[in-house]
């Protein structure tokens, strides 16, 4: 009995272990590295991608608002870019960012660039007046579809915001051909980051608008670039903004075509709402100082001080997005109402 015992034992051992599943067979033990040989690996894999896109990664640096952070950034990212430059390295930066079509700041490079309503042939460029000047092209007093009034809505973020809904509604006239360029958090006080009067000069040329209308501001208030840099809120600050405000207004208009420059809204946050105001009336001013440009104030649509909702006959309306900053669609609505009748009331534009 006993040696039967022990090979029934062996037999059923045997049988168990053939009849193992393998959730029940042992697993072999993960290998696992130290800490700090991972770590090692994360950080080698961080200086590589730094050296790789040390151009990009300057020049984000160097249209960041002026203060300590841009500093300590470029003094460290300078070199390394340099770097790269003499060894070539940023020769393969370049060609990815081409392949991923990130090809900076071009003419034409906005964020929307769209056009809605009837096709328009752009007119041939008007001979030179008498004094080398371009003579004002005739606004389309009564546009058709067969000859629309070509439009031309230019911006920011907010711009955006009000070019959607003003390209919609001008589209719904179906005498309108209007083109929408827009690019996000650019503005007037950085053309490092995005050169406005560049892009504006490439639209003229391409679209050849009768009519432009502007939205920009909201990523103004900060220092302007020098050498010297010049502080926001300081007297030559405001005289320096007037000026460029006004030469952007100026070659708007350089064509013939008439302006409406659309002011900011109430901003949530009350201490960068009060540097909107000061753009705002430096905004104001270089336009009352110009012929052929009109100014909409946003606050007489949108409100004098902020507030999410506005109310319409009788209709409470939501016209601001959650950040306190952006407009909804249907506060780009409101504005775009406001525009299309001062281009009704003041250019004498008829619109169905």
């Amino acid at each position: 009995m006993e040696r039967l015992s022990i090979t029934v034992d062996v037999v059923t051992t045997e049988l168990d272990e053939a009849d193992a599943t393998p959730a029940h067979r042992p697993r072999p033990t993960r290998a696992h590295r130290p800490w700090t040989t991972v770590l090692g690996i994360m950080a080698a894999a961080l200086a590589l991608w730094m050296v790789l896109d040390a151009t990009t990664l300057r020049h984000n640096a160097q249209v960041s608002p002026v203060g300590t952070r841009r500093t300590v950034a470029l003094a460290f990212l300078n070199p390394l870019a340099s770097t790269t430059s003499v060894l070539q390295i940023a020769d393969f930066e370049k060609a990815a960012n081409a392949l991923l079509g990130r090809d900076g700041n071009v003419i034409g490079n906005g964020q929307t660039f769209a056009v809605s309503g009837p096709k328009s042939k752009a007119h041939p460029k008007a001979p030179a007046g008498p004094h080398g000047t371009t003579p004002p092209v005739n606004l389309l007093a009564h546009p058709t579809a067969a000859a629309p009034l070509r439009a031309l809505l230019i911006g920011d973020s907010l711009g955006l915001d009000l070019g959607g809904s003003l390209q919609n509604a001008l589209a719904a006239t179906g005498v309108v051909s209007a083109t929408l360029d827009g690019k996000e958090s650019t503005g007037l006080t950085r053309p490092d980051y995005f050169n406005w009067p560049q892009e504006l000069s490439g639209d003229l040329s391409n679209q050849h608008p009768e009519v432009v209308v502007a939205m920009m501001g909201a990523n103004d208030p900060q220092d302007f670039l020098g050498p010297p840099d010049v502080p926001f809120g300081t007297e030559a600050w405001s005289t320096e903004y007037f000026h460029r405000a006004r030469s952007f207004m100026r070659l708007a208009t350089s064509q013939g075509a008439r302006l409406l420059w659309v002011g900011l809204p109430p901003m949530q946050d009350p201490v960068l709402n009060q540097k909107i105001e000061v753009v705002n009336a430096l905004q104001r001013k270089a336009a009352k100082s110009l012929h052929g440009v009109e100014y909409i104030s946003a606050t007489k649509v949108l409100g004098a001080t902020y507030s999410p909702f506005t109310t319409v006959n009788g209709q409470v309306i939501n016209t601001r997005t959650p950040d306190g900053i952006h407009i909804t669609p249907q506060g780009g609505s409101l504005l775009a109402n406001a525009v299309v009748a001062r281009m009704h009331g003041a250019l004498g534009i008829n619109l169905p």
